[in-house]
């Protein structure tokens, strides 16, 4: 009697924790910042001002530089982009696109950033490129938006 009631406790728990709901997603902002590899990215959007804007906007299209593709910035470079908060804006803004585009939805082409200036994209196969930058993981879900972490620093044009 004792198992059979164990087993029906262990029955019932299994059921509930698959009827449980799945949490929510973050915001495109609090999804960076949870990200370690993105931490460089989070920092910047903190910087610019952006992160309201990354919690509520959207939806929308962020390709996210690893840590790794800041560094290969020089760090003069990075400094003079960070110490002015145009420059700061326009190159973070250069990476995002509105509207969510999962990878597999991505076509050769042009697309308009938030910045107002055209990002190439292009996809081959299960590669997906953007400008120069390889996107290394695609689709991080986020409650505004999607995320496609690259591995380059998108430098927006000259205007």
């Amino acid at each position: 009697m004792l198992n059979r009631r164990i087993v029906l406790v262990i029955a019932t728990v299994a059921a509930l924790a698959g009827c449980a709901s799945q949490p929510k997603p973050a915001s495109l902002a609090a999804t960076i910042a949870a990200t370690p590899e993105l931490s460089t990215l989070s920092d910047l959007v903190i910087k610019s001002g952006l992160t309201i804007a990354l919690d509520e906007a959207g939806p929308l299209t962020i390709f996210a530089p690893t840590n790794e593709a800041f560094s290969k910035i020089p760090a003069k470079t990075l400094a003079v982009i960070e110490a002015d908060p145009i420059k700061l804006k326009a190159l973070l803004t250069y990476h995002a696109i509105q509207g969510q585009v999962m990878a597999r939805d991505i076509k050769n082409g042009n697309f308009k950033s938030v910045n107002g200036a055209n990002l190439a994209l292009s996809k081959a196969g299960d590669f997906v490129t953007v400008e120069d930058g390889m996107v290394q993981k695609a689709d991080i879900s986020a409650s505004n938006g999607v995320i496609h972490i690259v591995d380059s620093v998108l430098i927006p044009p000259a205007r």
